[in-house]
C-alpha cells in the first residue's frame, strides 16, 4: 500500500519545525528516523496532512553530560550512541539495550527521540528509560516541560506529548560506580520483533550488598512496567546469593499480568519473563564485580 497524499516539510531548525507542527494544528507529524512511521503511513494506519522532517535540523543531534545526567538529543542515532564511549562509561544499560535494536541498517537510521516517541510496546528503550528514571524535554508554544518517564508512556504508539509539542531532549541518569546493569530479552529470532525485555540496573554498598535496584519489564504489557516488588526483595536481601535471586525472578509477576496477542501467548510471556528477570539479574550483579562491564553485556535472546 501507499500512503495517503500528505504536505512534506523539511525545516532547518527545530523552531522552524515546531513552527510548521503548530500551523496543521494537530494534524502534523514528526519524521526523525522513520523507521517506524514510514510503515505506519504505508499502512495508513497514520494519516498526517503533513510530513515535518527533521534529518535538517542539526542541533537535535548531540550526546552530552550535563552533571549527573547523559543528555541525548532526539536526531541522535542509535547507531552513534551504541558505539559512543561517553554512553558506555556513564549509562552502559542504555549502550547495552541499544545493541537490541533491529540489524546495523536499521540503526544507522533510527535516532534514539524517534523510538522512545513512538512509544511502541515491543521496543527496548521504554524499558530503559523507565527502569533509569529517565526524563524528557518537551518543547512547544509554551515553551519547555518536564516529563519523567513514568508518565510519558500513555499507552502502545501513545506518549505525553501533546500535538504541538516536540521531543527536545532525553536525560539519562548517570551510573553510580558502584552499579551494574543488564538488558535481556526473549526474541523468536536475532533482531526480530522483542516478545519480554528486561532492563535491569543494580547498586551496591561496601560491603557487597544491594543497595538499590531498579528494574522494568518491556513487552508484556501496552507500556513498561517498573518490577517494584523484585526491586525491593533484592534490597531486603542484601547478599543476592541463590535464594534471593530466585525470590526476586518469581516476585516479578506481582507487578505486572502479562498480556497476548498474536506473536506470543499471555502465558508464555509469564513464563519467559520469569527466567528472563533472573537472568538479568545475574548479569548485572556479575557487571558491577567487573565482570561483564568490562566486555559488554549478553544479549540473552530466547
Amino acid at each position: 500500500m501507499r500512503p495517503v497524499s500528505f504536505t512534506y516539510l523539511a525545516p532547518d531548525s527545530a523552531e522552524e519545525a515546531l513552527a510548521q507542527l503548530a500551523s496543521y494544528a494537530g494534524n502534523a507529524r514528526l519524521l526523525a528516523g522513520g523507521q517506524s512511521l514510514i510503515p505506519l503511513l504505508n499502512l495508513r494506519i497514520s494519516r498526517p496532512a503533513a510530513l515535518v522532517d527533521l534529518g535538517r535540523c542539526s542541533e537535535l543531534a548531540y550526546l552530552r553530560r550535563e552533571g549527573d545526567w547523559l543528555a541525548s538529543g532526539p536526531m541522535t542515532r542509535q547507531v552513534m550512541a551504541e558505539h559512543a564511549a561517553l554512553v558506555r562509561e556513564n549509562c552502559p544499560l542504555l549502550g547495552k539495550a541499544l545493541r537490541h535494536l533491529g540489524p546495523p541498517a536499521v540503526r544507522n537510521r533510527a535516532t534514539i527521540g524517534g523510538t522512545l516517541a513512538h512509544a511502541d510496546r515491543v521496543a527496548e528503550l521504554p524499558g530503559v528509560a523507565l527502569a533509569l528514571g529517565a526524563e524528557f524535554i518537551a518543547q512547544g508554544p509554551g515553551g519547555r516541560r518536564v516529563i519523567p518517564a513514568e508518565k510519558f508512556f500513555r499507552g502502545d504508539l501513545t506518549n505525553a506529548l501533546d500535538p504541538d509539542e516536540m521531543l527536545r531532549e532525553i536525560r539519562f541518569p548517570t551510573a553510580p560506580p558502584s552499579s551494574g546493569s543488564a538488558f535481556v530479552e526473549a526474541c523468536n529470532r536475532h533482531h526480530d520483533l522483542m516478545l519480554v525485555g528486561i532492563a535491569a540496573q543494580l547498586e551496591f554498598g561496601v560491603d557487597g550488598s544491594c543497595s538499590a535496584a531498579r528494574i522494568a519489564a518491556a513487552g508484556v504489557q501496552s507500556t513498561p512496567v517498573r518490577l517494584r516488588q523484585t526491586e525491593a526483595r533484592l534490597v531486603r536481601a542484601g547478599q543476592l546469593d541463590e535464594a534471593a535471586i530466585l525470590e526476586a525472578a518469581r516476585l516479578s509477576l506481582e507487578d505486572v499480568e502479562p498480556e497476548g496477542d498474536l506473536h506470543a501467548s499471555a502465558a508464555y510471556r509469564r513464563r519467559v519473563m520469569v527466567g528472563l528477570v533472573e537472568r538479568a539479574l545475574r548479569q548485572a550483579a556479575g557487571d558491577a564485580t567487573g565482570g561483564s562491564r568490562r566486555g559488554g553485556g549478553g544479549h540473552g535472546h530466547g
